[in-house]
């Protein structure tokens, strides 16, 4: 006999505050998807839009919009950690763009659990705080950023 298994996040209890979690795929950034998010989110910067201008600057060429690789990099973590677990985001700590991302560059993403608690106020759910790192495919990190999220317990989610 067989059994349906249907791809989700974690619950709040499988969290593992020992565990490093590589988010695989990578993805590779094109040209397209910095030009559309950049005009998506009204950014008019040329540094994301205008090549021969970019290539008067200090990186001499298009960087990637920098919340680009941010929703990236979360989006990566989803499919692991978050499909249909998450009640909402709560908020981002510290974020960092310690190298540029250039168009063609991969990205891959990895995440830890820094800290987890039951939330006194929601029944049910618990806040987990996440370190999110997106490396290159040199291995060189071009991105960190803390999350806090809640996210259901098992058997609690409705």
């Amino acid at each position: 006999m067989t059994h349906d298994v249907e791809q989700r996040g974690l619950w709040y209890e499988e969290f593992d505050e020992d565990a490093r979690y590589l988010h695989r795929p990578g993805r590779t950034v094109t040209d397209a998807d910095n030009v559309l998010f950049t005009t998506l989110t009204m950014n008019p910067q040329p540094l994301h839009l205008d090549a021969a201008w970019a290539a008067t600057q200090p990186f001499g060429r298009i960087l990637v919009n920098s919340l680009f690789t941010l929703s990236t990099l979360v989006g990566m973590s989803v499919g692991q950690l978050t499909r249909g677990t998450l009640v909402a985001n709560l908020g981002f700590g510290e974020v960092a763009f310690p190298h540029p991302v250039f168009v063609g560059d991969t990205l891959y993403g990895e995440s830890t659990v820094l800290e987890r608690r039951l939330s006194s106020s929601r029944p049910g759910q618990g806040v987990v705080v996440l370190a999110h790192t997106a490396r290159n495919q040199d291995d060189v990190v071009v991105a960190t950023a803390s999350r806090s999220m809640l996210v259901w317990c098992e058997g609690a989610h409705p």
